[in-house]
């Protein structure tokens, strides 16, 4: 069997993620190399002009009623995997941006170069530059074209015999663009393109073509990231009430799920059963905290205050002896991963109750992460009033590993999570988490057993839950309970192994 992986991001290749699409891409296609799976990885190249490429071959590329020319260039092949990337100047315009912000009109610059770089997937198949493919496996709007045109292009006669699987990493993002009478709309990619529109339209904007929507009716299979989420995306949102179901699109995923199509599979991690890991010392930690700082520094020729004050706490804590305990957090600050942060208390939000408590008991926290510019400040403005929290407001692979193994509480109160990564590098590390029981946060960590969960009808309720859970967690790390110590030896050896999430792909996907 030969699949090809179509997507955005792609954690194999330099500069090529953004988010946990990418870790999947990296990891899962030599999962299933194991089983015998011959697989290929197509990707945009972003304009990387330092990339090691050999070329493939130049694709011609109908599009706005021109032909373009995109080329095709293997990156790399090893253990039967042979990573792809496809050039245009659509994808190098934007100096290696993998996503551009369009406040505006959104989506509308990334639909177009996404559109593109779907036609010329489904192109080069047809011409069997990628030969011999049984399983076009799809993932997220940004390669959900590719379903459109194997569904409705008299062209691509190829393409219409591949079964076709779509995975979705992110439901809140659908990729929703007019159908025409705009420069990113369906018909300007594909004027000629004989469609039906009631199976493709956004179920709120009826004039719009919804991507996300139409992969999930016209895909032969549809792959949700863990099992419980599976569930959750056929109930409707109710941000309200701080519950993020179907998104709009329940109606289509109950209907997939009837019909048989519907499919949760947890993700998985990357275990180093060697032992030979080398972690740094908290002090160490804070150096390199600074090195970022003064990096993201660099980038303005003003000192922003989240850098100024970040940099002022660590002098301080540098300044310090250390033995309590480090509360942790990494991910996107976004208001799936903020929200339950964020909401009102007495004492300011709910974030500010969480570093008051650890205060009281001598812990510090220590959170990365950037995306939200209104976040951004909130945290910011959190920090400067907790001198025991550190706020790293930026990106930095080491930043977010070398914090795994060197806390002792994970937070994660996301308020949605269709798998999650962040909570099992934790685990991995043997540092309990505290989640909000939704999605793969429900299915891979189990209250009182390998961490802690609240759950709550509203969203007063999860913060409130959210704060007495991580009272009681605190309580049982500072008292180094024999309960805690079991916590954190059973999430350690907990294994959400890509082998095993292989298996499933080829048992529930692929066949």
């Amino acid at each position: 069997m030969h699949v090809i992986l179509v997507a955005a991001e792609n954690d194999r290749l330099p500069n090529c993620k953004v988010g946990g699409v990418a870790d999947v891409i990296r990891d899962v296609p030599y999962a299933l190399a194991q089983l015998g799976i011959k697989v290929s990885v197509v990707t945009p190249d972003y304009g990387q002009a330092a990339l090691n490429r050999n070329l493939v071959a130049d694709i011609a590329v109908p599009f706005r009623q021109h032909l373009e020319t995109a080329t095709l260039w293997s990156v790399e092949e090893s253990d039967n995997v042979t990573q792809y990337v496809i050039s245009h100047s659509l994808f190098s315009e934007h100096h290696g941006a993998i996503y551009c912000n369009d406040p505006h009109q959104p989506f509308a610059t990334d639909a177009n170069r996404f559109a593109f770089f779907s036609v010329a997937v489904a192109e080069l198949i047809e011409h069997e530059l990628i030969a011999e493919v049984d399983v076009v496996h799809l993932h997220d709007w940004h390669a959900a074209v590719v379903a459109v045109l194997r569904q409705f292009s008299p062209r691509f006669k190829r393409l219409k015999t591949l079964r076709t699987v779509y995975t979705v990493h992110n439901l809140a993002l659908q990729g929703i663009r007019p159908f025409n009478h705009d420069f990113s709309s369906l018909e300007s990619w594909f004027p000629t393109l004989t469609y039906d529109g009631l199976s493709i339209c956004d179920p709120k904007y009826p004039h719009c073509f919804n991507p996300m929507r139409a992969a999930i009716n016209l895909s032969d299979k549809v792959h949700v990231v863990s099992p419980n989420y599976a569930k959750e995306v056929m109930i409707p949102s109710h941000p309200e009430l701080g519950f993020f179901g179907g998104e709009g699109l329940e109606s289509d995923m109950q209907h997939a799920s009837h019909e048989g199509r519907l499919a949760g599979i947890l993700n998985g991690c990357v275990y180093d059963e060697s032992g030979d890991e080398e972690n740094l010392t908290f002090a160490d930690y804070l150096a390199l905290a600074e090195q970022h700082v003064f990096q993201w520094m660099a980038k303005s020729s003003q000192v922003l205050s989240r850098f100024y004050i970040a940099h002022q706490r660590i002098l301080a804590w540098r300044g310090e002896a250390f033995s309590g305990k480090l509360i942790t957090s990494v991910g996107r600050l976004t208001d799936q991963k903020a929200l339950i942060l964020r909401q009102p208390t007495q004492s300011g939000i709910v974030l500010d109750d969480i570093a008051k408590i650890a205060k009281h008991q001598g812990a510090r926290i220590v959170i990365v992460g950037s995306g939200d510019p209104s976040l951004e400040q909130l945290f910011t403005e959190v920090m400067a009033r907790h001198n025991n929290v550190l706020f790293l407001n930026g990106y930095g692979k080491a930043l977010g590993e070398q914090l795994y193994p060197l806390g002792d509480l994970f937070l994660m109160p996301s308020s949605f999570e269709p798998c999650g990564i962040s909570q099992m590098l934790a685990m991995r590390a043997g540092q309990p988490c505290i989640v909000h029981k939704v999605g793969g946060l429900y299915d891979t960590v189990k209250h009182n057993e390998t961490g802690y969960c609240f759950e709550g009808e509203t969203l007063a309720e999860q913060g409130s839950q959210f704060i007495a859970i991580f009272e009681l967690a605190l309580a049982d790390l500072m008292n180094d309970s024999e309960k805690y110590q079991q916590l954190r030896l059973q999430a350690r050896m907990q294994r959400f192994d890509w082998s095993d999430v292989a298996q499933k792909y080829c048992e529930q996907l692929y066949r």
